[in-house]
């Protein structure tokens, strides 16, 4: 299974602090007081551990869902997960989730007026190989709005979760799509220093593109060190 990488990502790299002012909600739901080690119980140590017994056919492709083809332009998403070193993480869970191409969740607490798609749920996971390197089929998100300030809109984003060998050293990203015109005025990318953010953002690859079918981005996530991918 995956290093102990995913549990201690970089602590000299570049990451959002606690508390951002024109991040609302960051006030709130970030701890005040000292953080408390808390020991790991057998239970923890000892698993649950995630291989590709947990995985179905079809899990890496967000495009297709109860019995139908989500709307959208098709996107083709790949990457390595990589140490510290550069060395690639291998067999470790990658999840991925996302708006649809309407920028709307499918989630009961997302309620603004933009169509549902019958044919899309969001969600998507994969196991990395050998050499690191994830993929997973999928379409592309759209902005949203939410009530952080005024004419607030979320960049066109994706949700990645990584697992290492247990539930507590997860890790939490987010991958953006370059030129959005949404960043200027999102708190949650630009709580990100400068220097670090490009490191959420993915890249055109049109090596990847799929002809007829899907365009091609590639995200490579580091999990710690000097290159590390910024983690929630």
């Amino acid at each position: 299974m995956a290093t102990s990488d995913t549990l201690n990502a970089a602590t000299d790299g570049f990451f959002a602090p606690l508390h951002f002012p024109e991040y609302r909600t960051t006030i709130k739901r970030n701890p005040g007081n000292d953080l408390i080690l808390v020991p790991e119980r057998l239970g923890e140590l000892s698993g649950p551990v995630f291989g590709d017994r947990d995985l179905g056919d079809a899990d890496n492709d967000m495009t297709q869902a109860n019995g139908g083809e989500a709307i959208g332009q098709r996107i083709f998403v790949h990457g390595r997960v990589l140490g510290w070193d550069g060395k690639p993480v291998a067999h470790t869970l990658v999840e991925a989730w996302q708006a649809n191409s309407a920028g709307r969740y499918r989630h009961k607490n997302d309620s603004w007026p933009a169509p549902l798609d019958p044919h899309f749920n969001g969600i998507a996971r994969t196991m990395t190989d050998e050499n690191g390197h994830y993929n997973f089929l999928t379409v592309m998100p759209g902005c949203y709005p939410w009530g952080n300030h005024h004419n607030a809109w979320r960049p066109a984003h994706i949700h990645f979760s990584l697992y290492g060998r247990q539930f507590g050293e997860r890790l939490i990203t987010q991958m953006y799509f370059p030129g959005d015109p949404m960043f200027f005025q999102d708190p949650i990318y630009n709580s990100v220093p400068e220097g670090a953010r490009e490191r959420m953002i993915a890249v055109f690859d049109y090596d990847e593109t799929r002809p007829n079918y899907a365009l091609g981005y590639k995200f490579d996530i580091v999990l710690r060190g000097r290159h590390a991918t910024p983690f929630e």
